[in-house]
């Protein structure tokens, strides 16, 4: 069932709600959150196709707040706000609620967004494109629990790393974080096969990549050792290597689906590792709704610390280190007890 409303209000909006459940029978709402999808037309629909399938995991009433930019300056002094209400097999397994703002009403979103919240129920805030550089101290942002950025879409994403960490409030967190789930879980894995001290990792994959050089910080921040960033043509992720005491351990990923896991003194073994669906991220976010003190962790570790040592290490070394073309390298003290010490102890690689 599907309900427009044009020149409307909050109050019209809640009504339109009540009365959609009554006509297709379900007066009773089962959702578990408000997911507020803050993002422009062209991004709107990829944006809420993900959410629309992250859904059937977690049902829930979403927001896709859209802010519509007016053409002459007589327009925008025009406040209106547009809703489409979606409800019943056009929404999936939740609520639907398209909001387009018009006017002076853009600079006001959270006041047309609080009234339209579930009450007593977490609220989730996703940014798809064009996220503030402070998510707690936006509007919208302060109305959730967790607000969910995405520096892949930005077009300089190492600099907004940086500024992610200085902005940074526990509840933030970010898909190139979530991307790499899957490589921290099978790392974390394979360094509890073996007894063994790491005493450097080269990630490799392509370049500006944010992934690349989270799971670099990550692997430097839990591990206290060297690593080196490398670049590939990907697709995204391609290769970590870890040099141990006791032989290397790879996992290499070529195709971005299917990678091979190479332990020393181990025969090697094949391991799915897919590069995953916006869906996938989403309505993996949405399983927490705690802050993520690992992500806080890499993330404060500082992608400056990783590109300012590569360029004191590439002093004077000529024309070598241009060939292999390192984003970053790490210089620390020397490794720890990585497998026993630093290996992230949550489930899924501190996931």
């Amino acid at each position: 069932m599907k309900t427009d409303l044009t020149d409307t209000t909050a109050s019209k909006i809640n009504k339109a709600l009540v009365l959609g459940r009554r006509a297709i029978g379900t007066p009773a709402v089962g959702m578990v959150l408000t997911l507020v999808i803050v993002t422009d037309e062209e991004n709107a629909y990829d944006a809420l196709k993900a959410a629309s399938d992250a859904a059937h995991e977690h049902p829930s009433r979403t927001l896709v707040v859209i802010k519509r930019v007016s053409r002459s300056p007589r327009d925008r002094t025009r406040s209106r706000l547009d809703a489409e209400v979606r409800l019943g097999a056009d929404a999936g397994t939740g609520e639907t609620i398209v909001l387009r703002l018009y006017g002076d009403v853009v600079d006001h979103a959270q006041s047309v967004v609080l009234p339209l919240l579930l009450p007593d129920a977490p609220v989730v805030v996703w940014w798809p494109v064009n996220a503030p550089l402070d998510p707690a101290r936006d509007p919208l942002g302060a109305l959730a629990q967790r607000r969910v950025t995405d520096t892949y879409a930005c077009e300089e994403p190492i600099r907004e790393l940086a500024a992610r960490a200085d902005a940074y409030a526990p509840g933030d967190t970010d898909l190139s974080w979530t991307r790499i789930t899957p490589w921290r879980s099978m790392l974390a894995a394979a360094l509890d096969q073996v007894d063994c001290e790491v005493q450097s990792v080269e990630v490799e994959g392509e370049e500006f990549n944010p992934s690349c050089e989270l799971l670099a910080m990550w692997l430097a921040d839990r591990l206290d050792v060297p690593v080196q960033r490398t670049v590939s043509g990907g697709p995204g992720l391609t290769a970590v290597r870890m040099d141990t005491d006791c032989g290397p351990v790879v996992l290499d990923r070529a195709d971005g689906s299917l990678a091979n896991l190479s332990i020393q003194g181990q025969p090697s073994r094949a391991v799915a590792l897919k590069r995953r669906e916006t869906a996938e991220l989403i309505a993996e976010e949405l399983r927490r709704l705690d802050p993520d003190d690992t992500y806080a962790s890499a993330l404060r570790y500082g992608v400056d610390r990783l590109n300012e040592s590569a360029k004191g290490d590439r002093v004077g070394e000529g024309d070598a280190l241009a060939v292999a073309a390192p984003v970053g390298t790490v210089a620390k003290a020397p490794a720890k007890d990585a497998a026993r010490e630093k290996t992230p102890v949550r489930k899924a690689a501190a996931k």
